[in-house]
């Protein structure tokens, strides 16, 4: 099988430590890699974004014009990439940030989950990756949360490691949202 998500905010949201996150989390399972991230000059505030590309064979080029799947966390981003989403796809979008009205994506399911409120129900806004990435690995069955865990003692430094526990829950929770959103 063969994965690839386009994940896209701006410079702060952690999504560059999203897709180092899902990256290890696919060498866990053993699988193929190949992540490519993109960011502003600005450190905080200019965009984000980085595909990710795993495979149990070849991967290929890291650059996809079209993913299957799309976490987007905020407006810009989804103006700009959700309908670049492939037919068939699937679009999570971070409804906290992102207003969808009067925006048709056929033949895309959209699943809008407010991650900033979810972050910070948990008690820490800056956990909002950790919640997409939850609602990624729910919606498309590509990575187990196992998988996840183990990948955060490598994506985050070890001076961060005494977080886990709390990164383990937004991951949970992102998941659980997702999760409703599928009944």
């Amino acid at each position: 099988m063969r994965y690839d998500v386009f994940f896209a905010g701006y410079g702060g949201q952690g999504v560059l430590l999203a897709g180092n996150l899902l990256s290890y989390a696919a060498i866990h399972e053993g699988k193929n890699v190949s992540f490519f991230p993109s960011y502003g000059v600005e450190k905080r505030g200019g965009a984000a974004m980085c595909t990710i590309v795993f495979a149990d064979g070849d991967t290929g080029s890291p650059v996809v014009g079209n993913p299957s799947v799309s976490v987007l966390l905020d407006q810009l981003s989804f103006d700009k990439y959700a309908a670049k989403v492939k037919q068939g796809g699937i679009c999570i979008i971070n409804s906290s940030l992102v207003h969808t009205e009067g925006v048709a994506l056929p033949g895309i399911e959209t699943v809008q989950i407010p991650m900033n409120q979810i972050a910070i129900d948990i008690g820490n806004i800056r956990m909002v990756n950790m919640v997409a990435c939850g609602a990624y690995m729910e919606k498309s069955g590509a990575l187990k949360s196992e998988s996840l865990e183990a990948a955060l003692k490598k994506s985050l430094p070890e001076r961060n490691h005494k977080l886990i526990p709390a990164n383990i829950r937004a991951i949970e929770a992102g998941a659980q949202a997702a999760r409703v959103k599928n009944s």
